[in-house]
């Protein structure tokens, strides 16, 4: 049992914690918040629906330029201040937003906004991480867990709320507030930069990975249209999306450790674990979002409003087993922590695979709640071991890693989802069958996710491991300086 001394969280790595959730929590909201919006924007900017779908597009994008630049920043201008500049730069762009006054300038406004977020995130995990030690990881993740879990699910509520009382703009003033908080915070609360490092620029990484990045992203989210993986805006920009991809993993490789983002924190158990989970937990929760708000529109009728209220029962199970969780991790280690996660979501989507129109909603009730329980346990113990074992300096490259692989998880998931709802509809002309064929792909998901946390080291490996991972990147540091 630890004393309390050794459970008390430093007070400076708390505050820091409390700085970057306060700047965060509106970049993760605003991931699915305007989701609800794009029929009154096609609407009120007399545009098609084609169009202003580049509203959320053109935001996902932005994110997938930006990410991979974020380590070679934070070195060369430090966490603090590369943190103000963002939260800055994503208020300008949420201020831009809502007073945009038409389809391409809204549009623009959100890749500004884009740019911002696209840096705010993996940032915010890599401060923390930086900060915290040892056992307090895994409380601190579960602060850190609760706007990353339970934003894509409370955005959609939150905005058709929003929407009940108000114009679209206040979907972006909403901002305002939290980032003038945040930026306060930050200002006031993070400690620090040190001196600047002059970390050279891998400009041939930075020419692959950002446009492979964009055109994987890119041309998934085109498959929610007509013809699915078969469009030509779908496979000419993921098959390129790829090749850069492995082009950056050779380039990256050969640099040894000068590369934009180093690959070589996959070779901690930890980390290439924790990066494929995240993958599946972002295809399962962004494809459920898909899912989800569909099926209560098209076979229970709901309104965007009621569909978004109706999913409150999966946030409310988020946050109630935010804290439960971090003691799980203390008693049964991530691998355990993590299967427990999966298999809740899995045997909480079952429902919906069964379900029709007449299906009870009390019990779909339940069920969404035990999702979000699912969903809160597995996001704490996935990020927290994610970290394990690797030097300081490595912790940005593997929270660039992570967030991408969380990032392109979700688009997968949405993409395929979205193209086995469209196939499942046409050949069974069905609507309640294909739901249930696109929820049983979602179970699926959960499966493999359940199988593959026992890949995560357990407890006493964890334990070992650190000292290994850093005793190795000494040598990893000795060996360059030989070189040179």
């Amino acid at each position: 049992m630890p004393s309390s001394s050794a459970s008390r969280i430093d007070p400076q790595t708390l505050r820091t914690t409390i700085a970057v959730l306060v700047g965060g929590i509106a970049v993760i909201l605003d991931s699915t918040i305007v989701s609800v919006a794009l029929h009154e924007l096609a609407a009120d900017l007399d545009t098609g629906v084609d169009t202003i779908q580049w509203v959320t597009t053109g935001y996902l994008l932005a994110l997938g330029v930006v990410i991979p630049l974020v380590g070679w920043l934070q070195s060369r201008m430090g966490a603090k201040r590369l943190w103000i500049a963002s939260l800055a730069v994503f208020l300008l762009g949420s201020i831009l937003c809502a007073v945009a006054w038409d389809a391409s300038s809204l549009i623009a406004f959100r890749v500004v906004q884009g740019i911002g977020g696209g840096a705010m995130v993996p940032l915010m995990t890599t401060m923390i991480m930086q900060a915290s030690r040892g056992p307090e990881r895994g409380r601190l993740m579960a602060m850190v867990a609760l706007p990353t879990a339970v934003g894509p699910i409370l955005g959609p509520v939150i905005g058709g709320l929003i929407l009940g009382v108000a114009d679209w703009r206040w979907l972006f003033l909403v901002n305002v507030p939290l980032c003038l908080a945040g930026l306060l915070l930050a200002w006031r609360m993070l400690p620090a930069d040190g001196p600047a490092t002059r970390v050279r620029l891998d400009v041939v990484g930075l020419a692959l990975l950002s446009p492979a990045l964009v055109g994987l992203l890119f041309g998934l989210s085109n498959v929610t249209g007509d013809g699915g993986f078969a469009r030509s805006d779908v496979l000419a920009p993921m098959i390129g999306g790829l090749v850069l991809l492995a082009a950056f993993v050779v380039w990256a490789l050969r640099r040894r450790g000068a590369a934009l983002v180093d690959l070589r924190v996959l070779r901690s158990r930890p980390t290439w674990s924790a990066s494929a989970l995240l993958f599946l937990s972002g295809a399962s929760l962004y494809g459920a979002m898909l899912l989800l708000p569909l099926y209560f529109q098209e076979l229970r009728g709901a309104d965007a409003l009621g569909a978004g209220l109706l999913l409150i029962p999966q946030g409310v199970g988020s946050l109630v087993s935010r804290t439960a969780a971090a003691r799980l991790l203390e008693r049964l280690g991530a691998r355990g922590v993590a299967a427990i996660g999966f298999l809740l979501v899995g045997v909480a989507t079952i429902p919906f695979a069964f379900a029709d129109a007449d299906t009870s909603i009390w019990l779909l009730m339940v069920a969404l709640f035990v999702r979000g329980l699912g969903l809160g346990i597995v996001i704490v113990p996935v990020m927290t071991v994610a970290f394990v074992g690797l030097p300081h300096d490595k912790v940005p490259h593997a929270s660039i890693v992570t967030r991408v692989a969380q990032q392109v998880g979700g688009s997968v998931g949405v993409a395929l989802l979205a193209v086995i709802l469209s196939a499942s509809a046409a050949s069974t002309g069905s609507p309640a069958l294909a739901f249930d064929a696109a929820f049983w792909w979602a179970v699926g998901f959960t499966v493999v996710a359940v199988v593959l946390s026992f890949a995560l080291p357990g407890r006493k490996a964890l334990a070992d491991e650190e000292p290994a991972a850093i005793a190795a990147a000494e040598r990893e540091a000795s060996e360059a300086v030989a070189e040179v």
